[in-house]
């Protein structure tokens, strides 16, 4: 990464209010071309209105600063400009795997055939080789969740925001999904924002770790991430990823103390 080279999004003093609660308050953060950032913090702490306002679903109070490829915009500017996956896969239920990937390119008036023999052609990548005419009822929640980040990546977006994909999978298929997103990601090289509440998933996907304090929610701990690439799984027992796991759980308990009023 050069030092000249410009964050992809750049926010400054960003804060959100609805009615009388502060969701957000002067949150600072910059993101470079090809990062994964994974975020992380307390229940409540604003994570997903963070996202909201960066997929151009929601404004930031007056006063903020949104700069995107280096231009300075509204956040509604961003309506498109950046792939979002929520937390829930939101297949159609009356949609194949093919045709629920292909979904973000017919709604922007691609030609369907062309854009289902794209798909089928990124089937063995999401492991997802011969259920081409599977529906979501016939997949297990892995394979749901492989499909809409297929979807997500063929929304060819250079930022692609990421609530908790693996948040309703059990451990095993979590990790393997992990190994997995990483795998496709260094491959295709697009920047990450990623949410999660599992310390250890922050710290071994990302190249930065921020800490959320309680809402309203800002920026209250950075941690640049030095572990190699490519990641194994006995990356979580090394030394380096049990100290910082440590050091990112005190903060984040310290945080939701916050949240609970004092006992008795």
């Amino acid at each position: 990464m050069s030092a000249d080279q410009k964050p992809i999004l750049d926010l400054r003093n960003l804060s959100k209010t609805f009615g009388d609660m502060k969701a957000l308050t002067d949150v600072n953060l910059a993101v470079q071309p090809g990062e994964f950032v994974t975020v992380v913090g307390p229940s409540g702490c604003g994570k997903s209105t963070l996202f909201n306002i960066v997929a151009g679903l929601e404004e930031p109070d007056t006063g903020a600063t949104v700069r995107f490829e280096d231009r300075s915009v509204m956040a509604k500017d961003l309506l498109g400009r950046v792939s979002f996956m929520p937390q829930r896969d939101l297949l159609l239920a009356w949609r194949n795997v093919i045709d629920n990937a292909i979904l973000p390119l017919e709604m922007e008036g691609a030609n369907r055939a062309e854009a289902r023999k794209e798909a089928a052609r990124m089937l063995p990548e999401f492991g997802l080789s011969g259920f081409d005419g599977k529906y979501p009822h016939e997949l297990s929640g892995g394979m749901r969740q492989r499909v809409a980040l297929m979807r997500t990546f063929m929304f060819k977006r250079d930022l692609m925001l990421l609530d908790e994909p693996f948040g309703a999978l059990d451990a095993l298929t979590r990790t393997m999904m992990q190994r997995w997103l990483l795998d496709v990601w260094q491959k295709h090289k697009r920047t990450v924002l990623f949410i999660t509440h599992d310390v250890d998933e922050a710290i071994f996907l990302g190249d930065r770790v921020l800490v959320m304090s309680a809402r309203p929610g800002t920026i209250k701990l950075e941690r640049r991430i030095e572990l190699e690439r490519p990641r194994g799984g006995n990356v979580v027992t090394a030394p380096e990823f049990i100290a910082l796991k440590r050091e990112l759980l005190e903060a984040i308990e310290e945080e939701s103390m916050k949240t609970f009023g004092p006992v008795g």
